[in-house]
């Protein structure tokens, strides 16, 4: 059994569990703008084509974070599991920019 006062759980609790959860907030978030509005800069292909990678994310999230939990928040998610997720919160960023923007003009 690992020893939880080691400086990697702090580094983990510190850093990955936010990460984790800014994810969950921004597919969320993305997820509710995509269902509830027709993007005008996207075709239905698009905006339906995000929704499904949003919706695999969040599943690939989900169960990241329940292990993440059941090992006591001590073992870490290998940067390549994060990358295509941090890619998407990018795109997601995106389409919510010209959102807005859209809904100034």
């Amino acid at each position: 059994m690992r020893d939880s006062n080691l400086p990697g759980t702090d580094l983990l609790k510190t850093v990955l569990e936010p990460l984790l959860d800014d994810f969950e907030y921004w597919f969320g978030r993305s997820r509710q703008l995509l269902e509830t509005e027709q993007l005008s800069f996207m075709s239905d292909q698009e905006q339906s084509d995000l929704l499904l990678r949003i919706k695999q994310a969040q599943t690939e999230l989900n169960t990241a974070k329940m292990l993440f939990a059941a090992t006591d928040r001590q073992v870490g998610i290998d940067m390549e599991t994060l990358k295509p997720w941090h890619k998407l919160v990018t795109e997601c960023w995106n389409v919510s920019m010209r959102f807005r923007q859209a809904q100034d003009v």
